[in-house]
């Protein structure tokens, strides 16, 4: 079955019309159903692996480069251990993390920056509100203003400056791509995702962005959770499956899941992208073309349902209704 071609298994089996070729649009993964009525669909390319790395499914062009925002923090992370960062426990997953921006996760970046002798002002993330929209409103009755550390990237660019600090790097340009620690990062990209970085962008919080291939992202994930104790890929998979609330926030799929899947690795990235692993090497990776992140819950609890996971958290994880006059009227669903 070729990577860049849809299943023709049963489990892809249905409305979707035949792909052949990176120039076809790529498949509906979600419709939006309102009130009985088809209103609108999201289409998409998604991967699954098997334990054995061999490939169950893929859905459009698994193969083509997409940008995996920040899919890529925990090969981000990776390399910061292997440049010599010394992190672990929650500090590490926060370094992985795209936070909710809650009290937990900003008084954790102060800590850090303090551990290691930096101040807010050097981050090189813009200033945000908390991500989480219940948080955001708490914040805002508060008094409070955007700032750096609400940013939800604010423990990557920690654990960035604090590498710098640790190799002696230059602070003050540590999101140029051409800096040592953003030369290893890249590296680290690659040998995970077990191929070349296609192109270099810039995130939205302002670091170098790798693109690679939706297999590759789903290879990197499995590759962590796969990796031997001890080794910079298995540390950072370990913190993040044991503290996943550092890792997004209390009201997050990436939190629950990880929770209530024991071994399961989940990380979601801007533009609606999403990769996850189980601990025996089962893998996917999606991205949802118009980057709609609504669809995000259906698409990955039918991935993992496809995968072989049967968990009361899809439910959770899958809902996603439509209102009407503050009324349930539809839902946004996976159709493949």
């Amino acid at each position: 079955m070729s990577a860049s071609s849809p299943s023709t298994s049963p489990a892809s089996a249905g409305s979707q019309p035949p792909i052949s070729g990176a120039a076809a649009a790529p498949p509906v993964l979600a419709e939006v159903v309102r009130s009985g009525f088809v209103e609108g669909r999201h289409r998409g390319s998604l991967v699954l692996l098997d334990a054995d790395g061999s490939l169950r499914l893929a859905l459009g062009d698994v193969t083509a480069p997409v940008f995996p925002r920040s899919c890529n923090k925990p090969m981000q992370a990776a390399g910061m251990l292997r440049a010599g960062l010394d992190l672990s426990g929650e500090r590490l997953a926060l370094a992985a993390a795209s936070h909710s921006g809650e009290s937990f996760h900003r008084d954790l970046v102060r800590k850090m920056l303090a551990e290691h002798g930096l101040t807010e002002e050097q981050l090189g993330c813009p200033p945000d509100l908390p991500l989480d929209a219940e948080e955001r409103e708490t914040y805002l009755a508060a008094g409070g203003s955007r700032s750096r550390v609400a940013m939800d990237c604010s423990g990557k660019h920690t654990a960035m400056l604090a590498t710098c600090v640790r190799r002696d790097w230059p602070l003050d340009r540590y999101l140029d791509p051409g800096h040592p620690l953003q030369r290893l990062i890249h590296s680290s990209v690659e040998e995970a995702a077990g191929e070349k970085v296609a192109a270099t962008g810039t995130d939205g919080c302002g670091a170098p962005l790798l693109a690679i291939s939706l297999a590759g992202l789903a290879r990197a994930y499995r590759s962590f959770v796969l990796a031997g104790p001890g080794t910079p890929e298995r540390r950072v998979a370990d913190a993040m499956r044991a503290h996943p609330e550092y890792v997004a926030g209390t009201r997050r799929a990436d939190t629950w899941l990880m929770r209530e899947i024991p071994g399961a690795l989940s990380k979601v990235g801007a533009e609606a992208v999403q990769a996850a692993a189980l601990p025996d090497g089962r893998a996917l990776a999606f991205k949802v073309e118009d980057g709609a992140v609504r669809t995000l819950g259906p698409v990955l609890a039918r991935a993992l349902r496809l995968l072989g996971v049967d968990a009361p958290v899809l439910d959770r994880i899958g809902r996603a209704p439509l209102l009407g006059g503050g009324r349930e009227v539809g839902e946004i669903r996976a159709v493949f």
